[in-house]
């Protein structure tokens, strides 16, 4: 089943190219109906917070210039993201609606894209073990972690780099029905391959990022956790148009805007 969220924040199924609405994610249907091309997406979700892993690939933290031997991560790195930076996604039966733009904001010349696989949480979290994990999900859906890579580099805490307004296009809807340690995460940049990558090689699994958030925050229905990104990552221009396909899910579709003036 595939859930989405449009127009005015209703909820609804894909069946093919038709939108029938339902009283909540995932609920009982209204009647109503709607062409998919016709209708403006929206994150579907509506998190209290995103939680976030870092350099859950191997290959990803090869090259972000950190060595780890033979010693790999013994827990999952997590940040967080603000709801202020979700993005509206494009439609993909609309060519021409690529959903928010990403502004190129002015405190940065280097702004980076990451695809990952999101998970939308269904049910409420607290010390969930990681055998019963999954079964609190509602379901999946795609997300970029873009990211000011020079900023991240200075500041002390992350929040300018990963938390500028629309820094996380989500979308285009959540896909109850999938395998998250089997499927590819491509990220393309005006119709270029840049990454690559298969879920089966994540260090963590969903389910052992779901328990370990869960043993010491409360993960709330509709909150978002991104699982990291494959190797591959690199920067935007203006104009830039993003697509991240995964399989088994469909693709998001977003772009970048003009790079913006400084307000003072």
């Amino acid at each position: 089943m595939k859930i989405l969220r449009f127009n005015e924040g209703r909820w609804g199924v894909l069946e093919g190219e038709l939108v029938l609405e339902t009283d909540g994610p995932g609920g009982n249907p209204t009647g109503r109906r709607y062409d998919l091309a016709s209708v403006r997406l929206l994150v579907p979700a509506t998190p209290s917070k995103i939680v976030c892993v870092g350099r859950n690939y191997k290959e990803h933290i090869r090259e972000m210039g950190h060595s780890f031997g033979e010693d790999l991560p013994k827990e999952p790195g997590l940040f967080l993201k603000a709801p202020n930076a979700l993005a509206h996604p494009g439609n993909p039966k609309d060519p021409w609606n690529t959903g928010d733009a990403v502004p190129y904001p002015h405190f940065t010349q280097e702004l980076h894209y990451e695809g990952e696989l999101a998970v939308v949480v269904g049910d409420r979290m607290r010390n969930v073990p990681p055998e019963r994990a999954l079964d609190h999900v509602l379901g999946y859906t795609i997300a970029v972690d873009i990211t000011a890579r020079d900023a991240q580099k200075k500041d002390l805490q992350w929040v300018r780099a990963k938390s500028a307004d629309k820094f996380l296009p989500l979308g285009p809807w959540v896909e109850t029905d999938l395998d998250p340690s089997n499927t590819w995460v491509r990220t393309y940049v005006n119709d270029e391959l840049r990454q690559e990558g298969h879920t089966s090689a994540m260090i963590f699994s969903v389910a052992e990022i779901l328990a370990y958030i869960s043993s010491f925050m409360t993960l709330e229905p509709l909150d978002v956790v991104l699982t990291g990104t494959p190797s591959g990552v690199g920067a935007l221009n203006p104009g830039d148009r993003i697509e991240v396909a995964v399989e088994g899910i469909g693709t998001l579709h977003t772009r970048i805007g003009p790079k913006e003036a400084r307000p003072w």
